[in-house]
């Protein structure tokens, strides 16, 4: 549900950017750079909720957890996204009940600043383990054996060397299997 809160609120938060400050409106009297952009927004507003709750879901079941537990791994950018969430959703707030314009303005280079880093800060933390799930397919793939190429070579070739002692099973005479090393 994470990622899909992300997926939908960052994707709606990028085309309403894009809208805003990238497109050019056709008719020089437009209110709005594109004809969708006041969907676009609404939607945005709509969806993020879905953010706010899925984060505080993730802050029980996962931060805290990890917290308490000693857990390290990627800690660093997990504290991240904890610093810039507050102010990524209270400066959303504050951008629909600003009444003056220079604060509007402010809050919304706030709520710029801090989603864009809050995008980048999401994706370096679930780099690790993209990669992790990736990395064996990597491993094993490869380009495909040639003719002159023993039987399972392509899945050898990409896989590490490794130096620890190989296990072989030797049988007493009774039948039954001791492990022994090599």
């Amino acid at each position: 549900m994470l990622h899909l809160s992300n997926l939908l609120v960052g994707g709606t938060g990028l085309v309403y950017a894009w809208m805003v400050f990238l497109v050019e409106p056709a008719d020089p009297y437009a209110v709005v750079n594109h004809p969708l952009q006041p969907q676009v927004q609404h939607l945005h507003i709509l969806v993020a909720p879905l953010l706010v709750f899925t984060a505080g879901l993730i802050w029980r079941r996962h931060v805290w957890a990890q917290w308490r537990r000693g857990i390290a791994e990627r800690r660093r950018s997990g504290l991240s996204l904890i610093s810039l969430l507050v102010p990524m959703i209270v400066s959303g707030s504050l951008i629909q009940t600003a009444v003056d314009d220079s604060w509007r303005r402010i809050w919304v280079w706030v709520h710029l600043v801090t989603s864009g880093l809050w995008l980048l800060g999401y994706l370096a933390h679930q780099a690790p383990v993209l990669w992790e799930r990736l990395a064996p397919r990597v491993a094993t793939s490869g380009p495909p054996p040639t003719s002159d190429s023993p039987p399972g070579a392509a899945s050898r070739r990409h896989l590490p060397e490794t130096s620890a002692p190989k296990a072989s099973v030797a049988t007493t005479p009774g039948g039954a299997g001791l492990r022994g090393d090599r």
